[in-house]
């Protein structure tokens, strides 16, 4: 089932976040609250979706590099519709390739059946920091 993580620092600011595991894949959800949305029409705003589309690929990312330090190089979200306060968006990723230094990556973020963003990234994996 879905367990909550509150997280800390940026991420903790969007949440909770939701994580669930299913067939060595994490899926990550969020509940759209009011001030995830744009005053101007009441639709999820677009820096929610991203940040979410950020956290989830990454997670994917990390799993794929066993957990070593990367971080995100580039991002691109497509909006497809919109999702409101109330639903539960859910963001799976799929890694397409690793390489030594980056890891390509995209994922769909959902409501339901419907598709509310595509995004594809890149990140880039680091040099353990011996000092953390």
């Amino acid at each position: 089932g879905w367990k909550c993580n509150t997280g800390g620092g940026f991420t903790g600011r969007l949440g909770p976040i939701w994580m669930r595991d299913v067939d060595g894949d994490r899926a990550i959800g969020l509940f759209v609250a009011d001030y995830h949305c744009n005053d101007y029409h009441g639709a999820l705003h677009g820096g929610a979706v991203m940040t979410l589309a950020d956290i989830g690929l990454g997670f994917g990312v990390s799993r794929a590099i066993a957990g070593a330090p990367c971080v995100t190089v580039s991002l691109q979200t497509q909006f497809v519709a919109t999702a409101r306060e109330g639903d539960f968006i859910v963001c799976r990723s799929e890694v397409i390739r690793t390489s030594k230094h980056l890891v390509f990556v995209r994922g769909l973020i959902t409501n339901g059946d419907v598709t509310v963003a595509s995004a594809e990234g890149i990140w880039k994996v680091q040099a353990p920091n011996p000092s953390r």
